[in-house]
């Protein structure tokens, strides 16, 4: 039987025998939210299910790091993103407006989507998972990660933090909860309000991490906390010289940019680049956010916080078997990635087999549509309480609830 949440024709098993992390229908886009399968995932202290005792079920040639499948695949995104990009060039030709529009938009999508398959493969680079040479792996990332306007190094060394510290509501690096203190006054939860601020998360929340270490810690608040400044809390000071590196590949493709802009018109550069990167930035904020955001995701305080409690704490969502695949499956075996993070994507859906089994019921999944589980967990999962070391997002419901006994007193 599938697990709860599961329908019968999304199997554990594809035809070729190996598990299957992606849903049936090819995007993974419409329809109400689901149960989410799996329960809290707060394992003793004492527990058997060690990281070591999970790789050993698991066959080496798992954590085998190709460099040839590596290219392979960067070579297929790109070819895909020239094709696109060729395609679009053509669209100004066709005679109806309306036409014009909904092409411009169709290739916005796609061109966003491939292009942030070619992100997550400058992120298998940031993990040492593209290859065994750490020099190849830092040039192709660094490469491809400029290009895509991201300080390489930068966000390596901060991510590889959130790794090391995920659902720790002291160190980690991305999305640490609210608290109930840090609410002042009643949230306005209306479907425009929670729309206008899952908008602004989606467009602004990537930028925002870079520039100021938005949704970070509280540790680094009124400390440097940019991406782009060597000498940011983020960083210790031996990272000095990968920073300034990362801001050479960052401000060069700036500089880049402006060029095409006075070569072929803002417009053009607009339409056949920005729009698709802010698409990338828009998929990498959600799928964030998804993997480690809902009420049944705990997360700790120093007392309790256990780096393998941390990786269990981490959601499985499939965009539909099309997207699972343009994006390499950063999303629906995410809970592989964060036991074994040098493992290779293309490694991690049967790995994720394997795991599911020896984790049992502590492995999280959540096939409901993208848009229905964003919506649910943006109302569910909106801050923690201030006292408690195990702590469960609670709704906005409950925090409004807050103000009102205040008032009533």
């Amino acid at each position: 039987m599938p697990p709860r949440g599961v329908k019968q024709e999304e199997r554990e098993f594809s035809d070729t025998g190996f598990f299957s992390t992606s849903t049936s229908s090819p995007l993974n886009l419409f329809g109400p939210a689901l149960p989410l399968s799996g329960k809290p995932p707060i394992l003793p202290k004492d527990s058997k299910i060690t990281p070591n005792f999970i790789r050993s079920q698991i066959p080496e040639r798992l954590f085998k790091r190709d460099p040839i499948k590596g290219f392979m695949h960067i070579a297929r995104d790109l070819t895909v993103a020239a094709l696109f990009f060729y395609g679009a060039t053509h669209i100004e030709r066709v005679p109806f407006l309306f036409a014009r529009c909904a092409l411009w938009a169709l290739y916005w999508f796609c061109q966003g989507s491939v292009l942030t398959g070619v992100w997550v493969l400058a992120h298998e680079c940031g993990h040492q998972s593209f290859s065994d040479s750490k020099a190849l792996n830092d040039s192709v990332g660094w490469v491809l990660h400029s290009f895509l306007l991201v300080p390489y190094h930068s966000w390596r060394i901060t991510h590889s933090n959130h790794h090391s510290n995920t659902c720790s509501m002291e160190d980690d690096e991305v999305f640490v909860p609210s608290s109930r203190s840090d609410y002042t006054e009643m949230v306005k939860d209306t479907p425009f309000y929670n729309a206008l601020d899952i908008a602004k998360m989606l467009l602004f929340g990537w930028p925002a991490y870079l520039a100021v270490n938005a949704a970070g810690p509280k540790k680094y608040v009124g400390k440097k906390n940019s991406h782009f400044d060597p000498q940011s809390e983020l960083f210790e000071t031996r990272s000095y010289v990968d920073i300034v590196t990362s801001d050479i590949g960052f401000f060069g493709m700036i500089g880049i940019l402006a060029w095409a802009c006075v070569k072929f018109g803002a417009l053009n550069v607009a339409s056949y680049y920005f729009v698709p990167y802010l698409v990338v930035n828009l998929y990498l904020v959600l799928i964030t956010y998804l993997q480690h955001t809902d009420s049944n995701v705990p997360h700790y305080r120093k007392n309790e916080f256990t780096w393998i409690r941390g990786a269990f704490s981490t959601v499985d969502r499939s965009f539909g078997w099309l997207l699972d695949d343009a994006l390499h499956h950063i999303a629906d075996t995410h809970v592989v990635h964060h036991l074994f993070s040098t493992m290779p994507f293309y490694n991690a859906i049967e790995a994720t087999g394997i795991v599911r089994k020896i984790i049992g019921d502590h492995y999280l999944r959540d096939n409901s549509p993208i848009p229905a589980a964003l919506w649910r967990s943006w109302r569910s999962a909106r801050f923690v309480e201030d006292t408690g070391d195990i702590l469960f997002m609670k709704d906005t419901d409950e925090l409004n609830r807050g103000f009102e006994g205040k008032k009533g007193k």
